[in-house]
């Protein structure tokens, strides 16, 4: 990076000299000064664009300036004397306007060109529809891999740079709790990585805050749908008509049905939030709340089922010592 400044201030350097040569006073100093300053300056704003953007830009700006030759040639074909004058005098105006509207539609539609330049949309061997976008619940749950390797989900996953980021914004975390389950979706993602199942790509919204409203704009834009074990963005996302794959659902679905007045034997782990309540919880997560239970905590007693609720957040069952 050294080297860098170095040659900068020598170009500087040289240019004011050269200025001084031409116009032999400080003029011709400030001059020389001033153009190789701006050029300095043009290199560094450049050199922070990346690439794709920069190269995408430059099209839409050469795209821009053509269609104001294409009006330019369509107003002398009218031979309307008063409006040819009009357009060659603001002629420049107008150019300047096309290119800045090529430049801004090219950069807007870059997340688009994005996915197409990414294979994964081509030929029409994966169909927008069938697009699915990982958030960042998804990727600390971690069944995803487990999922993925029976073949009931088809890739490639698409994990949005935004997620990315959040994702080791919580790596970073000052809660233990937070960093671990971080941490542990970092090592979900390498080995979907290894597997091929992800793409990463480079899309972000900076002008919205909240990632879940990232999430939804993209899956509106490229018509995909969403996985997700979080119960609030799966809601909103819902309403937005976006198509949610719930990981919860699929587990409430594939777990057995316990019908009242069934018994199983349950381990009291803990009080409920209602008088005299028990907690406890199956193997599989699933929570079960004693009615009375209170005083076996921390023993292991039968139970017959009273009644359950199921929903995208998980499934309760509710029962009485037997």
């Amino acid at each position: 990076m050294i080297i860098y400044w170095i040659i900068r201030a020598l170009i500087i350097i040289l240019s004011s000299f050269i200025g001084f040569q031409i116009q032999k006073n400080f003029l011709g100093i400030l001059i020389g000064f001033c153009l190789s300053l701006g050029i300095v300056v043009l290199e560094l704003i450049i050199s922070k664009i990346k690439l794709d953007t920069l190269v995408i830009g430059l099209i839409g700006v050469v795209l821009g300036i053509v269609l104001a030759q294409l009006l330019d040639y369509l107003i002398f074909l009218l031979e309307e004397p008063v409006i040819s004058d009009v357009f060659r005098k603001y002629l420049w105006v107008i150019r300047i306007g096309f290119a800045y509207l090529g430049l801004s539609i090219a950069i807007q539609k870059k997340t688009e060109v994005d996915l197409l330049d990414k294979d994964i949309i081509k030929k029409g061997k994966i169909e927008k529809s069938h697009l699915l976008i990982l958030d960042t619940s998804m990727i600390i749950d971690g069944r995803i891999v487990d999922i993925y390797a029976t073949k009931f989900i088809e890739g490639p996953m698409l994990v949005p740079k935004f997620v990315l980021k959040e994702l080791q914004l919580l790596a970073d975390s000052q809660e233990h709790n937070k960093r671990l389950r971080a941490k542990r979706g970092l090592e979900m993602l390498n080995k979907l990585k290894e597997e091929k199942a992800i793409t990463i790509v480079d899309i972000d919204y900076p002008e919205i805050k909240e990632t879940d409203a990232k999430l939804i704009k993209l899956a509106k834009e490229i018509n995909a749908k969403i996985l997700t074990v979080d119960y609030n963005l799966n809601k909103i996302a819902t309403l937005e008509g976006i198509v949610v794959l719930n990981i919860n659902d699929l587990s409430n679905a594939l777990k057995p049905v316990f019908l009242p007045g069934e018994s199983f034997a349950i381990y009291v782990l803990k009080e409920g939030k209602d008088f005299n309540q028990g907690v406890g919880y199956l193997d599989d997560g699933t929570m079960v709340v004693i009615e009375d239970g209170r005083k076996f905590i921390g023993r292991k007693i039968d139970v017959v089922v009273t009644s359950s609720l199921q929903t995208s957040s998980g499934k309760i069952i509710f029962t009485k010592p037997a």
